[in-house]
């Protein structure tokens, strides 16, 4: 029998992103509003928000800035001896910018940023949340009542990243994190398009696509789960309501095989809505699926209409327009 790397079980899920906004009230309403998140606490320029079945003190971090992107996505260790056996795993390859003493929710985090320049944190102290009288239920596995507002998601799901190289950040969060590699798209070159990887039997918590525009270190979307999929029809007649652009769905992908739903929140950043959870993996030897030029366009869309030109373009922060046309005309060309 073949010899197994031993696994790396250090990192534990995806605790929070941060996005950053240029309309922090629009961002706010969107989130708030129309998917039901629950606000915690207001620091400075920055809004503490969490989903009914989030159990920490925030899953989403707003952030007004001058324009939108990421600011940073924050993974939980299993243990405090993991996250120092983590930090030094990422120190010696150079990638670590240190140590802080924490923020609203939880406690001292190490920062570091992926090859392309993505900023993350780790740590291990969380706070936990504790639900006002007034919105505690009965249904004691849930951390507060189903909210009222809008069509209430659930709970994070998963972040997108998009990078100028595939391989190199799929590789760290591979090496350096210990994810397992779940689904990846092999081009006819050769090349690494998209890689998507889980520390838990979810097919993904972190996916990497390669950025059509060459840039480092952009957002493609944050998801929420909803895990019932009459609720992305719900939303998305209340998305038509109220003058959110739907992108894309609902429909569903091949890869992972999630029904998904893309929305642009007011501050420009994407939003993807999960109609369910796709599918699970507990094998411990699961083998990665690779999706080939040849059978790409199931993989994309397994059913419903193709995914626009701008899917595939744009992201958070957006590149400067003359770099974005260059490359959409090279691609026109290409074709």
């Amino acid at each position: 029998m073949a010899d197994h790397k031993e696994p790396i079980f250090d990192v534990a899920q995806l605790a929070h992103v941060e996005i950053l906004t240029p309309k922090m009230n629009d961002t706010l309403w969107f989130f708030k509003d129309l998917l039901g998140l629950e606000e915690t606490e207001r620091s400075g320029k920055s809004v503490y928000l969490r989903a009914y079945e989030d159990y920490y003190h925030h899953s989403l971090k707003v952030t007004e800035a001058d324009q939108p992107g990421l600011g940073h996505v924050a993974w939980r260790t299993t243990s405090p001896q993991a996250l120092e056996r983590r930090v030094q795993a990422i120190e010696a390859i150079g990638l670590g910018r240190g140590w802080i003493n924490g923020d609203h929710g939880h406690g001292r985090a190490y920062q570091f940023t992926t090859p392309d320049g993505h900023l993350m944190e780790l740590f291990w102290d969380v706070e936990y949340y504790q639900a006002p009288e007034a919105m505690r239920t009965e249904l004691l596995n849930r951390p507060q009542k189903r909210p009222l507002r809008g069509v209430p998601v659930r709970r994070l799901d998963h972040v997108n990243l998009l990078c100028q190289n595939v391989t190199p950040n799929k590789q760290f969060m591979m090496d350096q994190l210990g994810f397992r590699l779940r689904e990846h798209i092999i081009l006819n070159d050769g090349s690494e398009a998209g890689a998507w990887l889980s520390v838990s039997p979810l097919v993904h918590e972190v996916a990497t696509m390669r950025d059509a525009t060459g840039a480092k270190g952009r957002l493609h979307h944050i998801c929420y789960w909803y895990g019932i999929p009459q609720h992305l029809s719900d939303i998305a007649d209340v998305f038509s309501d109220y003058g959110i652009t739907i992108e894309a769905g609902p429909g569903k992908h091949g890869i992972s095989q999630a029904l998904f739903m893309y929305v642009f929140e007011p501050g420009g950043n994407r939003v993807e809505l999960f109609g369910d959870a796709g599918y699970l993996i507990f094998d411990p030897d699961w083998k990665p699926i690779t999706w080939h030029e040849s059978n790409l366009a199931k993989g994309i869309i397994w059913f419903g209409s193709p995914l626009p030109a701008e899917y595939f373009m744009y992201g958070t922060p957006p590149v400067q327009k003359e770099v974005q046309e260059r490359t959409e005309e090279e691609l026109v060309g290409a074709n």
